[in-house]
């Protein structure tokens, strides 16, 4: 158990299909990234009738540096093909460690670290992706110490 959350678990994740604006981003403008992204994806599934079947998320390829290699979007049901900067892709059929993160987007690290070594003692290793749900809205909770955030770490 961590502090800011609960005992990571193993799960198995069916492929998912998703609307995500990928792009190399700056850590430290990582915010504006996303509220530009979910707003994106959000007009874009609309217009064409499809609909968010989830919580937006962000997806990470490789670990982040100054920069990061990141996608973010929505899980949709309903058809999209890709316009723009939006793009049509899915969330892979995998095994993976989820725990859910409560706290401020700053602690995060102390999650995946418990996933991490959730992993280890089950001798797997971690795939060089994993994304990140965002349950709470900041702009309806205002409190970052309440937040939750569904973490999801594919094994590799």
């Amino acid at each position: 158990m961590n502090e800011n959350g609960q005992q990571p678990r193993k799960i198995h994740l069916s492929e998912q299909p998703v609307a995500v604006v990928r792009e190399r981003v700056p850590m430290d403008a990582l915010t504006s990234f996303f509220g530009r992204a979910f707003g994106a994806v959000m007009a874009a599934v609309q217009l064409q009738g499809a609909s968010p079947a989830g919580p937006p998320f962000a997806r990470y390829f490789g670990m982040p540096g100054e920069t990061v290699d990141v996608e973010a979007g929505f899980p949709i049901v309903g058809n999209f093909q890709g316009t723009g900067e939006v793009a049509g892709g899915a969330l892979p059929d995998t095994d993976a460690f989820e725990a859910i993160h409560t706290g401020p987007y700053d602690t995060l690290g102390t999650t995946y670290n418990a996933i991490r070594e959730s992993m280890e003692a089950e001798g797997a290793a971690p795939a060089d992706t994993m994304w990140e749900y965002y349950l709470s809205d900041p702009e309806k909770q205002p409190d970052p110490a309440t937040w939750q955030t569904r973490v999801i770490w594919p094994v590799a």
